[in-house]
């Protein structure tokens, strides 16, 4: 192994230690727990080397975020593995994403609430976020029916994000979250009655 090769795997490891120590602080004390000094002390490298691998924290959540997208990705992808259909997709996929969010609550704020500089919808958008919303309209893309594709994905995300923050915050009572689902899985699995007064289930 060259000079060149031992220093670029010990900035690569430097790195990594970076992001687990703010997640595991995140998870631990919440995002407000996570600054420059704490990393420091927790990584064992001094403030200036931590600043040699990111500007500040928001570029630390930025980080983490991604890291995020690629494992929420491989967790619904694993969830269809196995290519369910109808109203059986539509709940893996669901079951999923609330199961991820509900299991990492501090990686799941820096991926959707906090403020990251990550582009969303944009060319210049990274691909860990761009393959999370393909896998999604890959296997919902089909129920959209009338709708766009893209846009009946965007609403059905809208709708999960909704329910987890809404739950998280105690908005909506926690005992009614499996009855709240299945209502979201129905409708957009086409079998919901959207008017009521004029179709019957």
């Amino acid at each position: 192994m060259s000079v060149q090769e031992r220093k670029e795997r010990e900035r690569a490891h430097r790195h990594q230690l970076i992001v687990a120590a703010a997640r595991e602080l995140a998870e631990a004390h919440c995002w407000d727990a996570v600054t420059t000094r704490r990393l420091s002390e927790r990584i064992e490298y001094s403030q200036p080397v931590l600043y040699s691998h990111f500007r500040g924290k928001r570029e630390i959540v930025g980080a983490v975020a991604l890291e995020g997208f690629t494992e929420l990705t491989a967790t619904m992808r694993e969830a269809v593995a196995n290519g369910p259909e109808g109203r059986a997709a539509v709940a893996a996929l669901a079951g999923a994403y609330l199961d991820f969010a509900e299991r990492n609550p501090a990686l799941y704020d820096a991926m959707f609430l906090l403020d990251t500089g990550l582009p969303f919808a944009d060319e210049a958008t990274p691909a860990p976020l761009r393959e999370g919303f393909e896998t999604l309209l890959n296997t919902l893309g089909s129920l959209a029916g009338s709708a766009e594709p893209a846009l009946f994905v965007e609403v059905f995300w809208s709708a999960l994000h909704g329910l987890v923050s809404l739950t998280r915050s105690g908005r909506l009572p926690r005992q009614e979250a499996s009855r709240r689902l299945d209502v979201l899985v129905d409708r957009f699995a086409g079998r919901g009655c959207p008017d009521a007064h004029t179709r019957s289930c």
